[in-house]
């Protein structure tokens, strides 16, 4: 009986870290919340800073890779940028191995016959990645100040003559401007990841910039100034998250960055569950990849222990997806040992814990909604696709984190996209569709173990932890039942909500 003693001691100590770690996390919304009202009235009443009297030499930069259904939108996009045309570089970095080269070299002829200076950069050798290319091509950059779009971005016409004011002030490096979302009605997965974004876009970026906090540039919809990226070291590619890692070298060089939440780039969301997972695992990788790199020196900067302490939340946020798996997986093992050893207890406190802290991203996911989109109580009903979807990928995203600790993996997979848009599309019958459907089954034994956690609490009358357990059930089938659906569905016309 004292070793069964002492192994529910141990996973109840694990547990218990787990769960703090989840409340540490789950509370920093409400932190940002609080940050962002706080200073929502100075920044909104800000006036934007007058335009140059002249204005200087632009290049922008479109990283490309293997994009053949949103190319030609991107570069059409380009073409339509308010610009003076003589200070106005346009750089086509092309790493691509199928025929969106050909597609690119079309379009860039036919920009040139309008008058457009287009550059197109093929490489061969895909160095580095998006790092490497966005590294080569600024070596041939003509422009002061560098702007990026991913390549299925869509910016607006007035998006280099609105965001290059902020310039006038010598100390800013970016101004980043918020996401947008070309297919967001699709299907509810792509509803749940534009929630997600929202969030992080009209809530956490705002906070981190009008409190003065550290935050990134998010990899495109932005502008650099290239002296900036220049003292910060370029761009590097020893971490998956190239944006996030030159962001916080240059803020701890003393640069800064501006985030502009009324500038809005609308981009398209992964239409496929296998492209959102693989960019979760990247993005969860390269974070905890920077984390390692930068943590050091950022804590023995001269910043404020309130300044360090959000950077460390910031670049780790996804050590809270291991901390949901673990949680789940010892959730019955520790149920079961109360048996045995009634002085390990699942107490009401856990359980309140547990709630408060994952009310906390709920909250501020809310709250965000109400920002962004005046309709947003038409839309409530929605917020739960996004905590579902959440938590059913904590699998891959752990499996990625751990990853980050343990090796220097630095394969940039990139997440498809496929020309989808308010004018309509559909990704059935076109390349680039992942056919990996045993990929969902960790996912679904995953959810069937917690719908026999669910039973199992419930027959010993803990309620406390069941609505826990059951987003965790439902969080694991939908991401487990999605990624075979989606993989074996090969073609057929379209149907909304697919």
């Amino acid at each position: 009986m004292g070793d069964v003693s002492v192994v529910a001691l141990v996973v109840g100590g694990v547990r218990l870290v787990c769960v703090v770690a989840l409340c540490l996390y789950g509370l920093n919304a409400y932190l940002l919340l609080g940050v962002r009202w706080w200073n929502r009235r100075r920044a909104e009443a800000a006036m934007p800073p007058a335009p140059p009297s002249e204005w200087p030499c632009v290049t922008v930069q479109c990283p490309v890779y293997n994009e053949r259904y949103v190319v030609r939108r991107l570069l059409e996009a380009m073409s339509a940028l308010d610009y003076p045309t003589n200070r106005l570089e346009i750089q086509v970095l092309d790493d691509s191995t199928d025929d969106t080269t050909t597609i690119i070299a079309e379009t860039v002829r036919e920009l040139r016959e309008r008058g457009l200076s287009v550059v197109h950069l093929h490489r061969r050798e895909r160095t580095g990645f998006k790092a490497g290319a966005l590294a080569a091509g600024l070596k041939e950059a003509r422009g002061e100040f560098v702007a990026i779009f991913d390549a299925d971005s869509v910016p607006g016409p007035d998006f280099l003559r609105t965001m290059l004011p902020h310039f006038a002030d010598p100390g800013v490096a970016v101004v980043q401007a918020r996401w947008g979302h070309l297919n967001r009605d699709f299907s509810l997965l792509t509803v749940a990841q534009s929630i997600g974004i929202d969030g992080h876009f009209a809530v956490e970026q705002s906070a981190r910039c009008w409190g003065k906090l550290l935050l990134n540039f998010n990899g495109t919809a932005g502008m650099w100034r290239r002296a900036a990226i220049e003292d910060a070291g370029g761009w590097t590619h020893d971490t998956l998250t190239e944006d996030l890692d030159l962001s916080y070298r240059a803020q701890l060089r003393g640069w800064r960055i501006v985030y502009r939440p009324d500038v809005v780039c609308p981009a398209e969301l992964p239409a496929l569950i296998s492209g959102f997972k693989s960019q979760q695992r990247r993005w969860a990788k390269g974070s905890i990849q920077t984390a390692r790199k930068l943590l050091p020196s950022i804590m023995r900067h001269p910043q404020s222990p309130w300044i360090k302490y959000q950077a460390f939340i910031h670049l780790t946020y996804y050590m809270i997806h291991p901390a949901i798996l673990i949680t789940v997986l010892l959730s019955a093992p520790l149920l079961a040992a109360t048996e045995v050893a009634p002085e390990v207890s699942v107490s009401v406190g856990v359980g309140l814990a547990v709630t408060l802290g994952a009310l906390g991203p709920a909250v501020m996911l809310l709250c965000a909604q109400r920002i962004v989109d005046p309709r947003w109580r038409r839309h409530v009903w929605q917020l739960p696709s996004i905590l579902v979807l959440g938590v059913g990928v904590a699998w891959c995203t752990s499996l990625a984190v751990l990853g980050a600790l343990w090796k220097q993996d630095l394969e940039f997979i990139r997440t498809p996209k496929f020309g989808i848009g308010p004018a309509g599309g559909h990704w059935r019958g076109k390349v680039y569709v992942a056919r990996r459907p045993w990929g969902g089954l960790i996912e679904i034994m995953l959810g069937i173990y917690c719908a026999w956690s669910v039973w199992l609490f419930w027959t010993h009358r803990s309620y406390g932890a069941v609505p826990i357990l059951g987003l965790y059930m439902a969080g694991f089938l939908t991401v487990g039942i999605l990624t075979i659906v989606h993989a074996t569905t090969v073609g057929g016309a379209p149907r909304r909500g697919s």
